[in-house]
């Protein structure tokens, strides 16, 4: 489904959590770097010419247009790093940060604005030097002073969930007009380099007669490889290439960054925005839908070979997609009910019927990766569980919680008797086949939703939520509604995505922890509170190795699933893409990423082909409109989560709260 207003940069910046330096368990002597890494060697040396995933020699030009991920249908803001307002995306292609994530690792950093960084022997600190080549689209330089400003302005004034993913970071001060360093506290250090690493610099001058936490339409001074051309407000953002870059000669930007215009298209409605992509009004989309995917993709560009369709592999984690149940409200406190609802909930009728059989049931938190947790825990699962000074439940050591496999009939008898028996426990108990507690008050659950064709999903469950008595509705509202009732978790149940990162760390706070609950807008909608996962969620971050940082993961994963704090929806470890054949890449696909964005290009002759060719007539069939479908959610986009956003924004909190946007439905 959809991305939070402040979308994918934001998401970028908490999906970029992965470090780069000595682990902690060694003590080595603090030296300069030209890269970071959570865990072992950096595989790209000091003199690497380019990332293995671009094309040094791709041809620059053309443009790349494509419509808004996650569902997203409008914008009324410049401004994607804080609150208020919902951000035009792409925005984060604005600006540059200290360190640039590789795609082809699971977590490493090079430099950008910093030509090396070094952490202090004791990791409590970070120093970056500055390139004094470095410089903002104004031809001002890039000074530590930005950098500065810039971590102080997320922290005091930007997104709550920067204030949350910084609370560690002490301080950062320039120490020369091309050295910057940060400071950290506490014992949850392992990331911090990279977090600050990947944050966004804004211009301290351009903000000295702005204010930074205030919505805008005027497009703001970066130092990144594009500048914002034109937008019409809630309909289109374009953004152009900047030919004067400075840093586009660098390794991390060699091959990258191809395209002279990117336009983001948005539609309020989805079978609007595949009728446009039919008739060529952008150039790619990635598909979300299975039922759009298995009977939409038969239109004449694509018999005659002017649209192409891949499967691209995506070796990422699938992210946590599904139901999230508000904990705060009223039923929803009680474990048992939460359980009973996911008993309700029929996948296997719903992959068949809806999806086409597409779609993997999802299981954990941490699916399609090595963090999922299964069968029984680990001896050494048992001993970090027994070791926290939090209550774990007894369920954490037994099997870990799987959905149910159901008779696909749509609804399970035997599964919504057991569904009952809960609820009983609970409480609820049937009376003129309502349930009602010994106060007399019905058991009511409102799934809130901004796109009716959400509604041939999750129509089936609310039916068999009405068989076990339960009061159960769909409340649909425009999206900008929606964004606001979910940063005010005013709501009962809703559909979201969370991306997920190859080394998971301070992105969990935003999504799992206690404090995480209590701040207005993050993306802890179930409002999950137990000191136990925030106690595990400190062994993750604070991980040595990566065999610990898998233990304390798993470990993670089976308290969570034992909280039945969601009904798991479906994934799919691939990306399904369409795009006008006028396009060439790179014969390296990143191993973490789409790598579309910024390493494709514009071909020429492939382009002057496709302008030449005829197009079919479509028959009848063809022509009429399809069946809409329902929206995906998540950096992500999802993205999963991600394009750009997942890469170079809040991937610094830039995508990761990033882009990852890719959702499922669907």
């Amino acid at each position: 489904m959809r991305r939070s207003g402040f979308g994918l940069a934001l998401w970028f910046c908490l999906a970029l959590p992965l470090l780069a330096f000595a682990p902690l368990g060694k003590a080595v002597a603090a030296e300069e770097s030209h890269g970071l890494s959570a865990f072992g060697d950096l595989k790209y040396p000091p003199d690497f010419s380019h990332f293995d995933y671009a094309d040094p020699d791709a041809p620059k030009g053309g443009a790349f247009s494509l419509i808004g991920w996650g569902g997203v249908t409008t914008f009324n803001s410049l401004n994607p790093y804080i609150l208020k307002g919902d951000a035009a995306q792409g925005m984060e292609l604005l600006f540059d940060s200290l360190m640039t994530r590789a795609q082809d690792e699971p977590d490493a950093v090079y430099g950008l604005v910093a030509k090396s960084a070094e952490v202090a022997d004791d990791k409590m600190s970070v120093t970056f030097k500055l390139r004094p080549e470095a410089e903002f689209s104004d031809g001002s330089p890039l000074r530590a002073e930005d950098v500065v400003y810039s971590f102080e302005a997320l922290k005091e004034k930007g997104h709550p969930l920067y204030r949350q993913m910084l609370r560690d970071v002490v301080k950062a001060e320039a120490i020369d007009p091309e050295t910057v360093r940060y400071t950290f506290e506490g014992d949850q250090v392992r990331d911090l380099p990279l977090v600050v690493a990947e944050l966004p610099i804004f211009s301290k001058a351009y903000y000295s007669d702005k204010t930074f936490d205030e919505t805008t339409l005027e497009p703001p001074l970066g130092s990144g490889p594009y500048a914002v051309a034109d937008f019409r407000q809630g309909r289109n953002i374009t953004y152009k290439r900047r030919p004067d870059y400075w840093g586009k000669d660098l390794p991390v930007n060699r091959g990258r960054w191809n395209f002279d215009r990117i336009r983001f298209e948005y539609f309020r409605d989805r079978t609007a925005a595949m009728e446009a992509f039919k008739a060529g009004t952008y150039d790619f989309r990635e598909e979300f839908t299975s039922k759009v995917w298995a009977t939409e993709y038969d239109f004449p560009a694509i018999q005659s070979g002017k649209v192409k369709k891949e499967v691209l592999p995506d070796e990422t984690p699938s992210g946590t997609q599904g139901y999230f149940l508000n904990t705060r409200r009223g039923a929803l406190k009680d474990p048992k009910v939460r359980q009973a609802l996911g008993l309700a909930f029929d996948f296997e009728w719903t992959n068949r019927n809806l999806f086409h059989g597409l779609y993997e049931r999802t299981q954990s938190y941490f699916e399609n990766s090595p963090m999922k947790a299964e069968g029984k825990p680990s001896e050494a699962e048992v001993a970090l569980l027994k070791s926290l000074k939090a209550d774990v439940p007894e369920a954490a050591f037994e099997e870990v919680y799987t959905p149910p496999v159901t008779d696909g009939s749509g609804h399970d008898r035997d599964l919504l008797q057991q569904a009952g028996k809960l609820l009983d426990e609970a409480g609820w108990k049937i009376e003129n086949g309502v349930r009602v507690n010994d106060k007399g008050e019905t058991l009511t659950l409102e799934f809130l939703n901004f796109e009716p064709a959400f509604e041939r999903v999750t129509a089936p469950f609310l039916s068999n939520l009405r068989r076990l008595g339960i009061d159960a509705k769909m409340r649909m509202v425009d999206p900008s509604q929606y964004q606001q009732r979910l940063k005010s978790f005013d709501f009962d149940v809703t559909t979201e995505r969370y991306g997920m990162n190859n080394t998971p760390s301070t992105e969990l706070r935003a999504y799992y922890s206690s404090e995480a609950a209590k701040i207005p807008g993050s993306r802890n909608l179930a409002g999950i509170s137990d000191p136990a996962v925030d106690e595990l969620i400190g062994h993750v971050i604070a991980a040595k190795s990566r065999e610990e940082l898998i233990t304390a993961s798993r470990a993670l994963d089976r308290v969570l699933r034992a909280g039945h704090y969601w009904v798991p929806h479906w994934y799919k470890p691939s990306h399904t893409v369409a795009y006008w054949n006028k396009f060439s890449r790179p014969k390296t696909k990143p191993r973490f990423d789409r790598g579309i964005l910024d390493s494709w290009w514009f071909d020429e002759a492939k382009a002057d082909e496709l302008a030449n060719a005829p197009t079919p007539k479509p028959d009848a069939a063809q022509a009429k409109t399809g069946e809409s479908e329902a929206a995906t959610q998540a950096e992500s986009g999802g993205s999963s989560l991600p394009y750009i956003a997942i890469a170079l924004a809040v991937a610094a909190l830039l995508g990761f709260f990033l882009l990852r946007r890719r959702n499922s439905d669907d």
